[in-house]
């Protein structure tokens, strides 16, 4: 008797089959609000896209796309390598004049190296360019992340001292100018730096497939191999991750690295654009990339992120800002509106991943008192 008893208890009791019950209408208005909320940023992109189209006829033109996504190139690389870096829990500040200084050696470079004790001016091929280039943006996000992985300077402090340095060297370089024509010629060898920026694969800018490709591999890097949730886990709790085997200190050296190189690509793209590279390229552009990245859903305090809400947001800032120029909003007024939607991302960001501890709360508790008389 005792027996029927202790297994007709957990059967009268039907408080847990009646909560399915009311779950579903509960949850599907929190199922439209997380999908409200989690796809923020390409219901923004969409909103951007039929505002100023219906303001301006020339917005809503295959041409004008494909210009607006040349510039968002730009933002889209140093978006994807800041994503890297805050995933990681640090912040990289440098990116902007890691930019300008990886235009000014590029353009250094096209112009002719000349050896004094030689004799010679060296011209070298534009492929060389391009990885002497990039090996300065990987050397700046070393020393990033060394100061910040085994002298443990925090990484605000770090990175804010390398854009000064950065952008320092680019005004050292240049004395303040701006090296113009970079379009090499025939008979040096040194041809071909403009096809970045002014050619096209498919009728596609060839900037946008640099981009395109970068999101592939970073997306891949992140979801499909270890080093990729060995930087999820550095961002939710670098302590854990160390005492669980992760190597934090590579990790943190790593993300700062590609974030220089990233840079580095975008500086090429920029530079290629203008066929120019002056000093001051790339000013204030870090902050651009960390709008992005957080318009995209990724939480400051790292862990938390994706390479396409990265994209979208770098969309989302890039279609808004050249949409307002479109419709002759003054440029005064662009900065006002971009600060608001930095805000009002960053806002969204609390509100999302403030639920979410929350949410998981009570599935959690209630199981076990319900479990622990039936075991009795």
């Amino acid at each position: 008797m005792k027996t029927r008893k202790i297994a007709e208890t957990p059967m009268t009791h039907e408080s847990p089959a009646r909560r399915p019950a009311a779950a579903p209408a509960r949850a599907s208005g929190l199922d439209l609000g997380r999908l409200l909320l989690e796809g923020r940023a390409f219901f923004a992109l969409i909103a951007i896209i039929v505002i100023f189209s219906i303001l301006s006829p020339f917005y809503l033109s295959t041409n004008n796309f494909l210009i607006m996504s040349s510039h968002v190139a730009i933002f889209g690389l140093l978006a994807i390598g800041m994503l890297l870096v805050i995933l990681t829990g640090g912040i990289d500040l440098s990116v902007g004049s890691t930019l300008g200084l990886a235009g000014v050696v590029a353009g250094f470079l096209m112009q002719g190296v000349t050896l004094e004790w030689a004799g010679v001016v060296l011209y070298p091929p534009v492929w060389a360019v391009v990885v002497l280039t990039c090996a300065m943006g990987a050397l700046v996000g070393l020393v990033n992340g060394t100061l910040i992985a085994f002298f443990k300077v925090p990484a605000f402090v770090a990175t804010l001292g390398l854009l000064y340095v950065a952008r320092g060297v680019a005004l050292l370089m240049t004395d303040g100018l701006t090296y113009n024509n970079l379009g090499g010629r025939a008979e040096l060898g040194n041809t071909g730096f403009n096809w970045l920026g002014f050619n096209r694969l498919f009728g596609i800018p060839i900037g946008v497939l640099v981009l395109v490709a970068v999101a592939l591999v970073c997306s891949l890097l992140l979801n499909r191999t270890a080093f990729g949730r060995w930087v999820y886990s550095t961002g939710g709790n670098a302590r854990a991750a160390e005492l669980s085997g992760v190597p934090v200190k590579r990790v943190q050296i790593t993300v700062y690295v590609l974030s220089g190189i990233c840079a580095a690509i975008a500086g090429l793209v920029l530079s290629s654009q203008l066929t120019s590279a002056g000093p001051t390229a790339g000013t204030t552009y870090e902050l651009t990339a960390i709008a992005a990245v957080v318009i995209g859903g990724a939480a400051l305090t790292g862990g938390r992120g994706n390479v396409r809400g990265t994209m979208l947001g770098a969309f989302v800032i890039g279609f808004l800002s050249d949409g307002l120029v479109i419709v002759g909003v003054s440029s005064y007024w662009q900065t006002v509106f971009t600060g608001a939607v930095i805000v009002l991302a960053v806002l969204l960001n609390s509100v999302q991943y403030a639920r979410r501890p929350k949410r998981a709360a009570p599935t959690d508790t209630p199981s076990t008192p319900s479990q622990s008389p039936a075991r009795a």
